[in-house]
């Protein structure tokens, strides 16, 4: 008696997201990747370290006198509450990059506080609160939004900066980058941030750091997506946005012709 062959569906691989988001900060980035197929492979390249000394407290106090402050990240939000509750202090204009940001704002008591649609530095500069100089509070880490304080300043603004965090690099491990060698054909860089990408290429040899430029590039900003190629990504997309979902979509649409998103 003969039998009928029969033949069962292969699942198909996941594709795969490389995060460099700082340490322990990859898990809402790893839910929008697996809501839609995908997994994520954590490459940290660095840490966030709070400040709590003097000098730190001291420049908090001066950017939280500002009629304006302007908070870069939900890093900075948790660092400044630390050193000095938010809810705590006067009425003020908050204003916030993004809506993480904001969110974090609105968890410690500041229901009031203002965001751009476009999540950046330049959609954050095209606020009417930014409009006319003034004494603007920058609360942040070193290094961290160069071009926004760049820019405020050109326009006439005196910025007092605060930085109340800072970025510690951190090695990767030996089975890091094992798993970076072992990427599928269908991964995707996620990029949020240019100084984390140069972190991850000075740590990788040379080999491997060809390897990866050989990855398509979901970045959060256009601006991002220029410092990808110029970094020796030949293939940087902008998102629509800084939010995990606007990453994962951009993602997908890069991998459109490899494996289709769930």
């Amino acid at each position: 008696m003969s039998r009928i062959a029969t033949s069962e569906p292969v699942a198909a691989s996941p594709w795969q997201l490389l995060s460099l988001r700082p340490s322990g900060g990859h898990d809402s980035l790893r839910r929008a990747a697996a809501r839609r197929g995908g997994r994520l492979l954590a490459a940290s390249p660095w840490r966030l370290q709070p400040r709590g000394d003097a000098d730190a407290a001291r420049a908090l106090d001066a950017a939280l006198a500002m009629a304006a402050v302007i908070f870069t990240s939900p890093a900075a939000v948790a660092a400044a509450d630390a050193l000095r509750p938010l809810s705590r202090q006067p009425a003020r204009t908050w204003l916030a990059v993004g809506a993480g940001t904001a969110r974090a704002l609105r968890a410690r008591g500041i229901a009031q506080v203002r965001y751009p649609g476009r999540m950046d530095s330049e959609g954050l500069l095209a606020l009417p609160e930014l409009a006319r100089p003034g004494r603007i509070g920058l609360v942040t880490a070193p290094g961290g939004r160069g071009l926004l304080a760049a820019e405020l300043q050109r326009h006439g603004a005196e910025v007092v900066r605060a930085d109340v965090y800072e970025r510690v690099v951190v090695a990767l491990a030996p089975a890091t980058l094992a798993r970076l060698r072992d990427l599928p054909p269908a991964s995707v860089l996620a990029l949020s941030s240019g100084e984390a990408l140069e972190h991850l290429l000075a740590q990788l040899p040379a080999d491997l750091r060809l390897r990866l430029q050989q990855l398509p590039v979901a970045a959060a900003s256009d601006r991002l997506a220029r410092l990808a190629r110029a970094a020796g990504f030949a293939r940087a997309a902008a998102a629509r946005g800084p939010l995990p979902a606007q990453l994962v979509a951009a993602a997908c649409a890069l991998l459109a012709d490899r494996a289709p998103c769930a």
